[in-house]
């Protein structure tokens, strides 16, 4: 496909999404496209400069310019939606192209201008560059990764405690055997379940055997368990977490927790940004 890179991944885009519906939270609707594709994992692990995953990043970017072709929106953070137009279109490689094209044309102005600039900066450079809708990601994990152990176990401890989990215990340290604190659901006045949690601040991938050793130490001690590593799943991982016949892990990997902390506003306040919409002062030209 002529372009950048990410355009590869419009039309798959499309299609999961309207197999899932038409919406779907972030790190599904990319796991899902990731799955659709068969893209291993060895892919999926090569990273860009700033250490995110080079695959999901372009996923992205497929995204951006889909919802700056008025084929999806966000309606809220950490969610992907269609709109009507994205439901309907039945895209060619030629037509997401000139999709691409058609969106940098709207820039106009003064050749030299800094918005044209940019524009082209970003065709050039997008497979290395992060979407800029998505640039506090990346700060928030960094940030993450960047808290001592015992920093990162208070702060889940206080999205825990966000979300709704009740009674919460850091338990960490020596001989934990995997998990750093233990906490209880509550489904109603009468009906509660343990649950244990683990946190860890990883810059790479997690595989199965995290989740595996995980289980083990779960076992006998709570009906649920729950890891937060600020890395990526690989999808081995997230099939031993899910396999019958044994207790079920839920998987909060990077992209959760900054879905998460977003939905919360953990340490993150929300902006309203406006853009500039050309179609719409066209029609006072003549």
């Amino acid at each position: 496909m002529k372009g950048p890179n990410f355009l590869k991944y419009c039309i798959p885009l499309l299609r999961v999404m309207k197999n899932l519906g038409g919406s779907g939270a972030t790190g599904e609707v990319v796991d899902a496209v990731i799955a659709d594709l068969k893209i291993p994992d060895s892919e999926v692990e090569q990273l860009i400069p700033s250490g995110q995953s080079r695959v999901r990043n372009q996923i992205q970017w497929a995204r951006f310019y889909l919802t700056k072709a008025g084929l999806m929106d966000s309606p809220k953070s950490g969610v992907w939606r269609l709109t009507q137009e994205g439901v309907e279109a039945k895209l060619t490689e030629e037509q997401v192209y000139q999709l691409f094209q058609r969106i940098h044309q709207t820039v106009g102005g003064d050749p030299k201008s800094r918005a044209e600039k940019k524009a082209k900066k970003e065709k050039e450079n997008l497979d290395n560059d992060i979407v800029e809708d998505e640039a506090h990601s990346e700060s928030l994990l960094e940030t993450l990764k960047a808290l001592t152990p015992k920093g990162f176990e208070r702060i889940c401890k206080r999205l825990l405690t966000e979300i709704g989990i009740h009674d919460i215990q850091i338990t960490g340290g020596a001989g934990d055997q995997g998990i750093d604190g233990i906490g209880r659901i509550r489904l109603n006045d009468v009906v509660n379940f343990n649950i244990v949690f683990q946190c860890k601040r990883y810059k790479e991938t997690v595989s199965p055997a995290l989740v595996r050793d995980f289980r083990g130490s779960m076992q006998g001690r709570a009906e649920k368990g729950l890891t937060l590593p600020t890395g990526r799943f690989t999808q081995e991982a997230q099939k031993e977490a899910n396999r019958d016949g044994v207790p079920p892990i839920e998987l909060i990997d990077g992209e959760r927790l900054v879905s998460l902390f977003e939905k919360y506003e953990l340490g993150l306040k929300p902006k309203t940004v406006y853009e500039l919409v050309p179609e719409f002062f066209r029609s006072f030209e003549s």
